[in-house]
């Protein structure tokens, strides 16, 4: 066997789990949705497991996109958040704490750089007034 078609066939066995446990918890909900999936299931079990490829996809997609917005820091200093109707728009603004050390740190470095040049230059030539 193809180690190719292991992976594909162990991704799409990830997505239709992901797919299961996300129609499993829209069931769970929507009494009316969980009379679908088991009517689609006695006809047409194919079609399921296509149908939870497709939703697992989509669940993954999710998932990574908000976790690389974790992970990924943002440059954005103003973030725009809807609450309510997409009419009612709050603007907040952020200041990063992380950004604003970080340049603290690299100007204390850059003095202390510059204090650390200009005593190796005295060292360097002791006549010379600097």
């Amino acid at each position: 066997m193809n180690s190719d078609n292991l992976f594909d066939l162990v991704h799409k066995g990830f997505r239709v789990t992901l797919g299961a446990t996300a129609s499993l918890v829209e069931s769970v909900q929507d009494p009316q949705k969980r009379e679908q999936n088991l009517e689609l299931l006695k006809t047409d079990s194919n079609l399921l497991l296509e149908q939870l490829a497709v939703k697992g996809e989509t669940t993954e997609q999710v998932a990574r996109s908000f976790v690389d917005s974790l992970i990924t820091p943002t440059d954005r200093t103003e973030s725009t958040a809807t609450y309510g109707t997409p009419s009612s728009t709050v603007t907040t603004s952020t200041t990063s704490v992380a950004q604003q050390d970080v340049q603290i740190e690299l100007q204390e470095l850059t003095a202390q750089i510059a204090a650390m040049r200009t005593e190796l230059e005295k060292l360097r030539n002791p006549d010379s007034e600097i």
